[in-house]
This record gives structure tokens, C-alpha cells and sequence, in this order.
């Protein structure tokens, strides 16, 4: 055990060697039941822990939805160190108001990302939805689709 904190991938990081693929996914799925086990023990209205962000998710949205959609079996996109993309996938930012998160598909130049943004962001937002985020669509600057997320309001 290398002894390093677990960080959900937001997409802006280096892609995991290919021999570390198979302990990466344990250390994603120990990780998101780990979540889903702070929901269930913090919910006060009971029923299903995927339905609502717990207040720790409300409070670091963006490790928040990066754990949701690396569990969910998304692909996150990677920079090298100079910031150049060398893999296609999702990456999560802060959002441009407080609580919420950006997510963007992005790859390497001519990669074909643009071409697969809309049909990935709807899988994203799918995902998202399951587990208590809401995923909005929206066209930016240069005709780029993103999603803006944020934690569902919970009533009652």
C-alpha cells in the first residue's frame, strides 16, 4: 500500500498505467461504497442512498461527481504535464456558481471528442441523475456542449 489518499479522477490528471488499471478499479469501488455507506448514515429520511448527495458530496462537489462517474464505469479524460490531452473522457472543474460542477468531454487534438461530446455528456448526465445530481446540458462558447451539475434539493 503506497499509503497516498484516494482522489476520484476529475479528468485533468495523468492516465493510470495499464498495469494499475485492475487496483485502480478496486480503489474506485472501495471508495464510492464508502460513499454510499456516509449516505445511508446520514440520511435522516431513510429510503435509497443513491437518491441525494450526502452534505460531504454538497460540500466538494467536484471529488463528488468525479467519484460518481469513474464508478459508473465513465472514462475520465488525462493531460500530460504540459496540459496536452492524450485520452478522451470526462473532465470535472468547479462550476461558475457556488456548489456546482462542470462536466466537459474532452481528448487530444483530432481525437473526434466534439463529435462524441453530446451522446457521452447524456450518458454523464444518466449516470448523474441515478445518483442524486442534476445534469444539465448546455451549448458554450465555440458550439462545445457541457453539463452543469449540482446536488438535488431534498424535500421533506
Amino acid at each position: 500500500m503506497s499509503g497516498k489518499a484516494f482522489e476520484a479522477a476529475t479528468g485533468d490528471g495523468p492516465a493510470p498505467p495499464e498495469e494499475a488499471a485492475g487496483r485502480r478499479a478496486a480503489e474506485v469501488r472501495t471508495a464510492f461504497e464508502g460513499l454510499l455507506q456516509i449516505r445511508r448514515l446520514t440520511r435522516t429520511t431513510g429510503g435509497d442512498p443513491r437518491a441525494a448527495p450526502a452534505d460531504w458530496e454538497r460540500h466538494q462537489p467536484v471529488r463528488a461527481v468525479a467519484l460518481a462517474l469513474e464508478a459508473g464505469g465513465a472514462v475520465p479524460s488525462a493531460a500530460d504535464p504540459e496540459g496536452r490531452r492524450t485520452r478522451t473522457g470526462y473532465r470535472v472543474a468547479a462550476g461558475e456558481k457556488p456548489g456546482t460542477v462542470r462536466v466537459e468531454w474532452l481528448g487530444p487534438t483530432g481525437s473526434g471528442a466534439a463529435h462524441e461530446e453530446e451522446r457521452a455528456l447524456g450518458e454523464c448526465a444518466a449516470l448523474l441523475d441515478r445518483l442524486g445530481w442534476d445534469a444539465l446540458l448546455y451549448r458554450g462558447p465555440r458550439g462545445r456542449r457541457f453539463l452543469e451539475v449540482e446536488a438535488v434539493r431534498l424535500t421533506g
